[in-house]
């Protein structure tokens, strides 16, 4: 039987396909723009038997997450670009213990406090320099509310088979808007929770998860281990989404989230007027899709990267083109959005300085 659409607010959309991806443990702090996520499951969450709980801080959150992925539970927390500045050394101790967990990032304009319109500021953050130490998270970008939705069973699921914590990046454009949505049937996914502290039972060992190592030789094999599984993330987990790419267009927009969804109406203009441009949107922004993005490079003469940032996912860009094809940036921050007009004008000056 065909699903039900529903009309939902993206963050709402959020919160209730966590529930459905069977996430009953929700531990937050308050901060717009994704106010609608915590609000949400502080209602839905006792209606399934589940237990939500406001921190008192952003810190407080992600260490309650600690432990409840070290229950083996399926947990989340969600904040925007600030408050998830505030949860990275958590974040470093869950990658440390192996512990799974779902931390969905809608962000905001910044440095600083910013402000709370829609960013992409925080790309370097969550691929880069969330929290402290040797490690890695799985990173996954969605552009619309949709996707968003489909994201968060896979989130789960993902960090259930690596034991790692997933992040969801999201924009305050994909928080607030409004679209139809279909919920996927729960996933029937199992996963081994032998490891999990849940009580030492008789006749078994108990289980210690810890991330502090104070031999160094210990914690370096520790980190070697860790960075086995981040190899296998890496080959396995890079997802994209290669749009208009088939005939080989001169002219290549990268972007991702919202951003790719202005693109995408800016290509279709430029096609109309017969400018010949395709879309390489990563999916996953960690492991960024080197792969795939490597197979376009020989084919193209300009790679236009578009963000709502100062340049942060580029840099990905034109490491995996090595300068083999000069590639180029324009964005807008502070919480401007780019406009499909103002994609159109780039995309034409810089086709015209190639002769196209």
């Amino acid at each position: 039987m065909a699903q039900r659409r529903m009309l939902m607010k993206g963050t709402e959309a959020i919160a209730e396909a966590a529930i459905r991806a069977g996430c009953h443990h929700f531990f937050g702090y308050p901060i717009t723009p994704q106010n609608e996520i915590p609000e949400y499951m502080s209602r839905r969450l006792p209606q399934v038997g589940g237990v939500y709980l406001q921190a008192e801080s952003e810190v407080a959150a992600i260490n309650m997450l600690c432990g409840a992925g070290a229950a083996g539970v399926r947990v989340m927390t969600s904040s925007s670009s600030p408050g998830v500045a505030l949860m990275s050394e958590g974040a470093s101790y869950m990658v440390g213990g192996e512990l799974p967990a779902v931390i969905v990032n809608i962000m905001r304009g910044g440095p600083g406090l910013g402000d709370i319109q829609p960013s992409q500021g925080d790309y370097d953050q969550m691929t880069r320099g969330f929290g402290h130490g040797d490690k890695h998270f799985i990173v996954l970008a969605p552009s619309t509310v949709q996707e968003a939705v489909d994201m968060m069973a896979l989130a789960f699921d993902l960090a259930d088979e690596y034991r790692n914590p997933c992040v969801v990046l999201g924009d305050g454009l994909i928080g607030q808007m409004m679209e139809p949505v279909t919920f996927p049937e729960p996933s029937e996914r199992t996963f081994d929770r032998s490891w999990a502290a849940t009580g030492k039972k008789p006749g078994q060992r108990r289980n210690i998860l810890r991330s502090l190592f104070l031999d160094p030789e210990v914690l370096e094999k520790h980190v070697e281990k860790l960075f086995e599984k981040f190899k296998v993330m890496e080959l396995k987990e890079q997802r994209y989404e290669a749009w208009m790419m088939d005939d080989a267009p001169p002219v290549v927009i990268s972007a991702y989230g919202t951003t790719a969804r202005i693109a995408k109406s800016a290509i279709r203009e430029l096609r109309a007027e017969g400018h010949r441009v395709g879309l390489f949107r990563p999916i996953s922004a960690w492991p960024f899709p080197v792969d795939g993005l490597a197979t376009y490079v020989e084919q193209t003469r300009l790679f236009l990267g578009i963000e709502m940032s100062m340049g942060q996912m580029v840099e990905d860009v034109r490491r995996v083109v090595a300068g083999r094809r000069p590639v180029q940036f324009w964005g807008r921050t502070g919480g401007m959005v780019p406009t499909v007009e103002e994609i159109v004008a780039q995309v034409k000056e810089r086709s015209a300085a190639l002769g196209q």
